[in-house]
């Protein structure tokens, strides 16, 4: 730890990764700056470009006009740089998810690379009955300059978008998504690295017929990194994963650490760990930002948080996934629902969601896809990982903790500036919060009568979260 960190926050101790100092990390807030930046990056690589991909729309190109994400990908293959993609595979997605598209492995796939004369390597994984989540990215692998990406931006229209949302008539009303990527350079990026490395080794469909592309020879095994990046920066950060048992079973220690690794074939729960860990931690406030709030664990320890006296701040979108709104229906589910609703009778509480302002009574909603939380303003996490409980233990997911107050407090100011659209950088965590329910609340009732608002924020009702529309 840096005397610029927050220590009261513990690490997670469970996962295959340990904390690491020495790090630079970049937070990179809504797609078009985060695309803009990665592609940067692929476009600079000199060995290596690695990526885990779980959803990707057809109709999506990188900013820029640099095109789509195959041909970002392939212009750094034709210079020769090693680049491999690892996509999520599922047959029966429909009845996952509605409406998302991916990469599965199979004939149409293949012949999609094949047709473009692809020189990347590609191999495709699954997860029976969930999602490989993870959207990572790592450049120039075990090499001087190494640098990773984390986090939960899908490859879709609605993602390319930047900070403040304005009007864009490409975007379907509604569509336009407010998302967060981390950008890490040093010990830790290696551990992205490791975690591409041990997926790609075992992606579940590389034997299969049209698993692995162009071959299973030719889309060959990676070597695990056994050194960890040389020190870039002051940040300590900690790279936490969700995986289920019996998906992985080579267990090569982490990088720079003796063997034997953690034991994955065990599985890796150690995101549910740092959220948990970190909440209960907690001293003045807590601030998320989450595509989704229905962990059971999560929540009764939102409560434990508000009973001694931290604040409490979560945005949402304000429409959900179909997926959780049938849940309400459903009986084991009513005791969550019940929990999040009675996190609404605490003052310190607020739930909100984003809109765009678009004049004469017209609100246009911002769906928050984000996966972010931080804590007394020196602690956040970033990463792909919903606050639900199939994130925890079901998807595969990965996440990136860092501990540092000044890069956490400016993260947290510009977040806020984008939200409610005022300089919060002269305020403590508490008394931004504060305004922050203060305008949500005042929002809550402009849009009500149909009046302007200002900036983003709403306050919702949790209670009625999740409800048709």
């Amino acid at each position: 730890m840096t005397k610029k960190s927050a220590p009261h926050i513990p690490h997670a101790v469970s996962g295959a990764y340990p904390l690491r100092p020495g790090n630079r990390v970049n937070p990179l807030v809504d797609g078009e700056p985060a695309f803009r930046r990665i592609c940067e990056a692929v476009e600079g690589a000199s060995r290596s470009v690695w990526v885990t991909v779980a959803f990707i729309a057809r109709a999506f190109e990188m900013p820029d006009a640099r095109g789509s994400l195959f041909d970002v990908l392939e212009r750094a293959a034709e210079r020769g740089v090693d680049v491999r993609a690892l996509f999520w595979s599922e047959p029966e997605i429909e009845e996952q998810i509605a409406d998302e598209e991916h990469f599965p492995a199979g004939e149409e796939s293949f012949g999609f690379l094949e047709a473009r004369g692809s020189k990347i390597r590609v191999r495709w994984d699954r997860v029976p009955k969930f999602c490989q989540h993870q959207k990572s990215w790592i450049v120039d692998a075990g090499q001087i300059g190494e640098v990773s990406f984390v986090g939960g931006i899908n490859l879709d229209v609605g993602s390319l978008v930047p900070p403040g949302h304005p009007e864009d008539s490409s975007i379907p009303d509604g569509k336009g998504i407010h998302d967060i990527y981390l950008e890490v350079q040093g010990p830790s990026a290696s551990d992205v690295a490791h975690n591409f490395v041990q997926r790609w080794n075992e992606a579940s469909e590389r034997e299969a017929k049209h698993g692995a592309y162009p071959s299973l020879a030719e889309a060959d095994d990676l070597e695990f990194p056994s050194v960890p990046s040389a020190v870039a920066g002051t940040t300590p950060v900690q790279i936490t994963r969700s995986i289920l048992p019996g998906l992985y079973r080579d267990d090569r220690p982490a990088p720079g650490l003796p063997g034997p690794g953690h034991p994955i074939a065990q599985g890796d729960f150690s995101i549910r760990e740092q959220y948990l860990a970190a909440i209960g931690a907690a001293r003045s406030t807590i601030y998320f930002e989450n595509q989704l709030l229905l962990c059971p664990d999560i929540i009764a320890a939102l409560h434990a948080a508000l009973e001694r006296g931290v604040d409490v701040t979560v945005l949402v979108p304000r429409v959900t996934m179909p997926e959780v709104v049938a849940a309400r229906e459903h009986p084991l589910a009513k005791p969550v629902f019940d929990s999040l609703a009675c996190l609404g009778d605490s003052e310190r509480f607020t739930f909100a969601a984003l809109a765009k302002d678009r004049g004469e009574g017209r609100y246009e909603d911002v769906y928050v896809h984000a996966k972010f939380a931080a804590i007394d303003d020196g602690w956040a996490t970033i990463g792909s990982a919903n606050t639900m409980f199939r994130s925890f233990k079901g998807d595969s997911e990965l996440n990136a903790s860092f501990w540092d107050e000044e890069i956490v407090r400016r993260l947290r100011v510009q977040l806020l500036q984008e939200h409610l659209e005022e300089d919060t950088s002269a305020l403590d965590d508490r008394t931004a919060l504060a305004r922050y329910r203060e305008v949500a609340l005042a929002n809550r009732d402009r849009r009500a009568r149909g009046g302007p608002m200002q900036g983003q924020v709403f306050a919702i009702d949790p209670a009625r979260w999740a409800m048709e529309d």
